[in-house]
């Protein structure tokens, strides 16, 4: 039977799959050089006196290529090397200008932030840790990232001032304004800034994109690019825009997209401050997406040995039996968790959050949408094991109308991203940079 998929509309999923992808820019991490090794390593860039080496750059472009799938070769890493020190540099200017104004980040704050990534992609306490060492990364590289990402996260949020409250008016407004909208196209849409803040820079930019573009058609992940190399805010969340219509994008990014097909990527587009890549995920009509959305368990039943449906063994029965008495006794959600919990061997499983119906495999469709609230499922025999489902509750909602939560968030975003962008333009205005060979 296949894993359930949960709904990536609904907000605490979104917010979970955000979550999930700020893992990636914490991975390929700057790693600190052994001692001793300083003299053998060649500068590549100068930022405000501070020297970016080659072994900054070879330990960020190899943990790229492995945190994005791609493969480990000599043209690969040599491919992604102008886009690796390009981003060093900017890291490096964030790093100063937040140190500059002695914005404050605790070790609580950056243990609880390794916390946090440990809790979301399910790790046990310290097992991130183990990961990065076996990966042959100095954990002190994972602590001054998070440093300068914490940062730089306060330094723009103070930044923003008074900015930083919504005012529900505001809110109220974008509401209407989305109410009004009902009917038109909305566009899922993720996009890979690459910022132009000289004329002189115009060249390098567009073969940036151009080539963060080839790597996404060898198959790297967008959201790992986006997250590595995009210079717009959104890079936080995998490039992730959410749900747009129609005047909210730039119009060169908009003219692209009405004509797009789900699952494409576009070629760089000039805008106003740089070239943008974008991809469109998914397209709908503004206030018409009707879901039926599921709150369910989930208990799987182990064979010791694959089943062989001519002659099951006697454990094959005796879980066969115990899955019976399940599906015979319990009633409502706790019910068929403490029996799941209580029958030997059994995995019991709680999607986090709704599970959308029009989102699961077919077969999985018919079988939970024929479900009854607090009464299992009939026992669905794999060759590895038994699975039985239990549904909590189902509803429909219409997934189209955002929350004036979500509504305030998406504005606060948008403040955030402008800033951002306008600071990081301004650093690098005032900085002294020098690329060597």
């Amino acid at each position: 039977m296949r894993p359930l998929r949960s709904d990536e509309g609904a907000p605490k999923q979104r917010r979970m799959r955000r979550c999930l992808l700020r893992l990636a820019p914490l991975l390929p991490l700057l790693v600190s050089a052994p001692p001793g090794w300083a003299q053998s390593a060649g500068i590549v860039a100068v930022v405000n006196g501070d020297i970016i080496t080659t072994l900054d750059v070879e330990a960020r472009r190899r943990l790229f290529a492995a945190t994005a799938g791609l493969p480990l070769t000599p043209d690969v890493l040599e491919r992604i090397t102008p886009q690796v020190r390009r981003l060093l540099v900017d890291e490096r200017l964030r790093l100063q200008e937040a140190q500059r104004r002695r914005i404050p980040v605790t070790d609580a704050e950056i243990a609880a932030a390794i916390g946090r990534i440990e809790r979301q992609n399910r790790l046990p306490e310290g097992a991130l840790r183990a990961n990065l060492a076996r990966q042959g990364i100095d954990v002190r590289g994972l602590y001054a990232q998070l440093r300068a990402t914490i940062a730089w996260a306060k330094l723009v949020r103070a930044e923003l001032g008074a900015q930083a409250e919504i005012d529900p008016e505001q809110v109220r407004q974008r509401m209407r304004e989305i109410e009004a909208a009902t009917g038109q196209p909305e566009f899922l849409v993720a996009e890979i800034f690459v910022a132009v803040d000289d004329p002189a820079q115009e060249r390098e930019a567009e073969r940036t994109a151009a080539e963060l573009i080839e790597q996404l058609r060898r198959g790297a992940p967008f959201a790992a690019v986006a997250a590595q190399f995009s210079q717009a805010q959104s890079a936080e969340d995998g490039g992730d825009l959410g749900w747009v219509r129609l005047g909210q994008l730039e119009p060169e990014v908009e003219a692209v997209v009405r004509e797009m097909p789900p699952g494409a990527v576009s070629l760089p587009i000039r805008t106003a401050g740089g070239y943008t890549v974008v991809t469109l995920r998914a397209r709908r009509e503004v206030g018409r997406d009707i879901a039926t959305l599921l709150t369910l368990r989930q208990a799987f039943l182990p064979f010791e040995t694959i089943l062989d449906p001519r002659a099951p063994t006697a454990q094959q029965f005796r879980t066969l039996e115990a899955a019976r008495h399940i599906v015979d006794t319990a009633r409502g959600c706790e019910a068929f968790e403490r029996a799941a919990q209580a029958s030997p061997g059994a995995r019991l499983t709680v999607p986090p959050g709704d599970v959308r119906l029009d989102q699961q495999p077919p077969e999985l469709q018919r079988v939970l949408a024929a479900l009854v609230p607090g009464r299992p499922s009939e026992p669905l025999i794999a060759p590895d094991g038994i699975v039985l489902f239990m549904l909590c509750s189902r509803r429909q909602e219409n997934l189209a109308i955002p929350s004036p939560q979500a509504v305030a968030e998406s504005i606060l975003r948008e403040r955030i991203d402008l800033l951002s962008r306008q600071m990081m333009r301004d650093l690098r205005r005032r900085a002294d940079i020098e690329l060597r060979a």
